[in-house]
């Protein structure tokens, strides 16, 4: 059958199709350019949409929770999964529905059989842009151009009272064989049955106030690096700056690069979360997409100036007792440098107890983190002159945003005067040459604190992440000796870190998810502190669970063709985290043995 003469019958079967109902369509057409975005799934996994640019479709079917027609609609999604599972073609579902959530989506899925990934739409600001309407709605997005290929009904045989036993139109399955001949979808649009979706602040853009929502968000989440001498390459110094890059920010929020937070929001409670709640987040996104109006009232950023001592600290415990001088770092206008690791003889000349540390940027446009560690060096091997992974303990790093307050429950970590400091520093030319000159204060307790802090590593030197594979999997684990309270959690990889999960394992049994990380990005290397501190009982296993992608489509991948091992530079990788503790004494246990019961 030649090409023409399909090509006319679809048109004709399509327009009868549409003759039988009179429905509103989505507003989003063939040809349409489709932006990038990142969602969760249902099983808190992370996609971004821009990464399957390797596929030559991406077909997505809209679900909704109790309705009919996208329940009957998803076994034929699935049999088209597996129909294609040869042949570069992604499934998904999506769900923009403002009533479901990850439970009652996860619960859905259960019940009915779906073993696809479900996209959720939390903010409702992707569906938006889609310009979605209907559940059980398809359609099909050519990587190739980004663009929708088709858009409509699956095929023919549902309807709202009434459903055929077999499709005599199969529209989904046509586009898709069409797009994958090179050809173009003979019927590129169809009309789809199925719930309407509610999209409430769809219309009120207009409504949101600079003055008295953007602004307020702004100033409360992202000028403390966005300001003049911060880490941000751009100052939110008022109205007309921010407009200017307003675009900018519409699209990291969209993909999830701005606010730098990682973690999964459905585990766990973080003291420094720094993520958005969807709230801030559609008044963000809305406002720019209204053309971000000035509005009435005064400029709140303008003339706003966060103060800030030298040290962080200083407000409280006045001027470091010590300061250990980092050696200077040449950084270059551009290119990339490699992770700089600095050994200094810890220069304080007496045991001490440390309440308190912080690190000090010299240039902090250019100093993306630091990691400081302490303790005996090698004096044999191939890593003589370096610090020893299994003695070493940990001092507060630094991040933007990372929490240099001093150590909780008046706690502090046993500082030797025999010990070398090891600094491992990330930076990020930015277009200037510059000298780096960090230091490091210390504050040292008059006695013997109430408890003692550490840090406990985790990690494994043995990984072996194949060539090319998108997502390889290793795990480390290790056992709490103590009863212990844990504090915080930073997990650590280089440039091929994908996500990264952490689970306790406790002695009756049972088990629990500590920290999700879905979205590991290498240039923040975040302590996840925890909202209240965990009881970790004696016997306790910690896991931590680890992915990399050394696949072409990681665009930070310094080499997808090589097998990559254990190292220090950031070519190589690591399997690594640090867990900031205590063991608990002998009268806290009442308190905290009925947080979990022992066998």
């Amino acid at each position: 059958m030649s090409y023409f003469y399909r090509l006319q019958k679809k048109k004709i079967a399509a327009l009868f199709f549409v003759s039988l109902f009179s429905l509103s369509i989505s507003a989003i057409e063939p040809g349409d350019k489709v932006e990038n975005f990142r969602l969760l799934d249902q099983k808190g996994g992370s996609h971004e949409l821009f990464y399957y640019d390797d596929k030559k479709a991406l077909v997505f079917l809209v679900q909704g929770n109790g309705c009919p027609f996208a329940r009957n609609a998803a076994p034929r999604f699935q049999e088209l999964r597996d129909i294609y599972s040869d042949k570069e073609v992604e499934f998904f579902m999506l769900n923009s529905n403002l009533q479901d959530d990850r439970l009652s989506i996860r619960e859905e899925a259960k019940e009915y059989g779906y073993d696809l990934n479900i996209l959720i739409d939390e903010t409702q600001i992707i569906g938006e842009s889609l310009e979605l309407s209907r559940t059980g709605e398809v359609f099909i997005v050519n990587p190739k151009n980004w663009s929708v290929a088709y858009i409509g009904a699956i095929d023919d045989r549902l309807t709202y009272e009434n459903q055929k036993k077999e499709a005599s139109e199969h529209f989904l399955k046509d586009a898709i064989d069409d797009l994958l001949a090179g050809e173009a979808v003979a019927v590129p649009r169809t009309e789809s049955l199925g719930c309407l979706i509610n999209f409430p602040n769809k219309y009120n853009k207009k409504s949101i106030s600079y003055s008295q929502q953007v602004a307020p968000i702004l100033l409360e989440n992202c000028a403390v690096c966005h300001r003049k001498g911060g880490v941000g390459p751009w100052a939110m110094t008022d109205y007309n700056m921010v407009k200017g890059f307003s675009l900018m920010m519409r699209e990291v929020i969209r993909t999830k690069r701005m606010p730098p937070w990682h973690a999964d929001p459905f585990i766990g409670q973080f003291s420094n979360d720094r993520s958005l709640n969807n709230e801030e987040i559609k008044t963000l996104v809305h406002w720019i997409e209204a053309g971000a109006p000035k509005g009435e009232g005064a400029d709140p950023l303008l003339g706003t100036a966060i103060s800030q001592s030298e040290w962080a600290n200083e407000e409280e415990l006045g001027p470091p007792d010590y300061v250990i001088n980092i050696p200077a770092t040449d950084i270059p206008a551009t290119g990339v440098v490699d992770y700089q690791y600095k050994f200094v003889k810890n220069t304080v000349g007496k045991d001490v107890w440390v309440k308190a540390a912080e690190v000090l940027p010299g240039d902090k446009a250019v100093l993306h983190h630091v990691i400081t560690s302490f303790g005996q060096l090698e004096t044999r091997g191939p890593r003589k002159g370096r610090l020893k992974y299994r003695d070493r303990k940990g001092l507060r790093g630094y991040a933007p945003g990372i929490n240099s307050n001093p150590y909780p429950d008046g706690g502090g970590i046993f500082l030797p005067a025999d010990v070398a400091f090891e600094f491992q520093m990330h930076y990020t030319p930015v277009g200037r040459a510059t000298v780096d000159e960090t230091r490091m204060g210390i504050w040292v307790a008059e006695e013997k604190p109430k408890h003692e802090i550490f840090s406990m590593m985790i990690l494994n030197p043995r990984i072996r992440i194949p060539a090319g594979v998108k997502e390889h999997k290793e795990s480390a684990t290790r056992v709490v000796s103590k009863d212990a309270l844990l504090y915080s959690v930073l997990v650590h990889a280089h440039y091929r870190g994908k996500k990264m999960v952490v689970a306790a394992y406790y002695p009756n049994g049972t088990t629990e998810v500590l920290l999700s990380v879905p979205n590991y990005d290498f240039n923040w290397q975040t302590s996840y502190d925890l909202e209240e501190p965990k009881f970790l009982p004696a016997g306790t296993t910690l896991i931590q669970h680890q992915w990399w992608d050394n696949s072409a489509q990681n665009l930070a991948n310094p080499d997808p063709t090589v097998e990559v091992t254990w190292g220090d530079q950031s070519f190589e990788e690591m399997l690594f985290g640090a867990y900031l503790m205590r063991d608990l004494k002998e009268e806290e246990l009442p308190a905290y043995k009925t947080l979990v019961t022992k066998n």
